[in-house]
């Protein structure tokens, strides 16, 4: 019942419940952008070791996603659940500050 209400209650049910709607209402609000993934790592998947090896290859850092940590080794390089790989100047530019391992 109560997500019925709510489902009502929606802007974009009812702009597109609404008679005469002939607007397309799939524009209604831009989706937020997330840094772009590198290394061929996504913040949903962890890593495989072969990655993690590439990426400290070239030189890039491992990117806490949720606590705006960068790693450039140790026990979390590649390891938490929300992050990503990316040049150091990327992570800096971006607001990230160094692990005190590092």
């Amino acid at each position: 019942m109560w997500l019925a209400l709510a489902l009502c209650l929606s802007p974009a049910f009812a702009q597109s419940a609404s008679p005469g709607n002939a607007q397309n209402t799939s524009a209604t609000a831009p989706a937020k952008k997330s840094p772009a993934p590198s290394a061929g790592t996504s913040a949903s998947t962890k890593p495989s070791d072969a990655e993690i090896a590439a990426a400290k290859a070239q030189g890039k850092v491992w990117v806490n996603l949720d606590t705006k940590i960068y790693h450039k080794s140790g026990r979390w390089y590649g390891k938490t659940k929300n992050g990503q790989f990316m040049t150091e100047a990327e992570a800096k530019a971006a607001g990230y500050k160094a692990s005190h391992s590092n």
